[in-house]
């Protein structure tokens, strides 16, 4: 997603104002952060995040008050944010990536060490930032207990001839459990939860299906994932046929093999496409179900699966 795609739906979704608030609060912890970590934070956070979870929270937010959107959730969806980038370091460590968003990766840029280093103390920062507020330090402990536990079933269930809703129960705890926190930091209660996990779970499926396509990637590494034999939507589908199981279940699969694999998945695209469409109708139904203004959360939808069909 481009930056100016992200700032036209901030916009179409009337959040510009909050995402500046937001933006102040994260430039001021780096400007007050420790020297040593000041050039890492910076380079981790600014410039191309998409903020999707701090605009679902606010999304969540707005779909049941029509207040103004309190400094207590601008704080809230910046440490959620960090919580976020702790997880996205990690990722890229455990995948040996590069690159993201088109930039150099933290542990990349600035070695394994520091990377480490990073995740830990924006996590301690994190907290920190939330010691007044019981409700939100229990969502975020919550929040990196899940995110630990699913990456290492995730990395455990590797190369194994697992199916769709095998698929759906790590993309429910991966990317499910943030965006499942994103609801509760924004109502503070669990009306929205499901309705976070379904939306997690269809933005995880578009990082997959776009991976395949090509397309930017929404933070996954869909190279990565073909070689370590993570089970991807499109993945999960194509397994379907013996042949190619047998093919993704080798531990070391040869390059022939992971293109007929690949071949396989790209064939599976319509499929998965149909899939992620029946998630997004669960998630407005929640949407509709369990707010007074279900507009925005509709519209939070419509975009995250506009993500893999550009």
């Amino acid at each position: 997603m481009s930056q100016s795609k992200t700032t036209d739906i901030i916009a179409e979704l009337g959040f510009t104002e909050e995402m500046e608030r937001l933006r102040a609060v994260i430039d001021n912890w780096i400007g007050q952060a420790s020297g040593e970590m000041r050039p890492l934070l910076e380079w981790q956070f600014v410039g191309k995040s998409k903020y999707f979870r701090p605009l679902t929270i606010f999304g969540c937010y707005r779909a049941v008050s029509s207040e103004r959107i309190p400094d207590t959730i601008i704080r809230s969806a910046v440490v959620l944010e960090m919580m976020h980038n702790v997880s996205l370091i990690i990722d890229d460590i455990v995948d040996e990536s590069d690159e993201r968003r088109g930039k150099a990766t933290l542990h990349r840029k600035f070695g394994l060490l520091s990377g480490l280093m990073a995740s830990g103390y924006i996590a301690a920062d994190g907290f920190r930032l939330s010691a007044a507020d019981p409700h939100d330090i229990q969502l975020f402990s919550d929040l990196l207990k899940r995110l630990g536990v699913a990456e290492c079933a995730q990395w455990r269930l590797r190369r194994q001839p697992l199916g769709v809703e095998d698929w759906e129960d790590i993309a429910g705890e991966d990317t499910g459990s943030m965006f499942e926190t994103c609801a509760c930091l924004a109502t503070r209660d669990d009306r929205l939860r499901k309705f976070g996990r379904l939306l997690g779970v269809v933005y995880h499926g578009c990082d997959d299906v776009g991976d395949v396509k090509g397309l930017e990637s929404l933070g996954g590494g869909g190279e990565e994932d073909l070689r370590d034999g993570i089970l991807t939507l499109p993945a999960a589908l194509a397994i379907r046929d013996p042949q190619i199981a047998d093919l993704f279940c080798k531990p070391s699969p040869s390059p022939e093999d992971l293109k007929r694999i690949s071949i396989a998945m790209q064939a599976q695209l319509p499929a998965a496409e149909l899939h992620l469409d029946q998630l997004a109708t669960n998630a407005k139904w929640e949407a509709h179900l369990h707010s007074k203004n279900p507009g925005t959360l509709l519209a939070l939808v419509d975009h995250t699966r506009e993500l893999s069909r550009r």
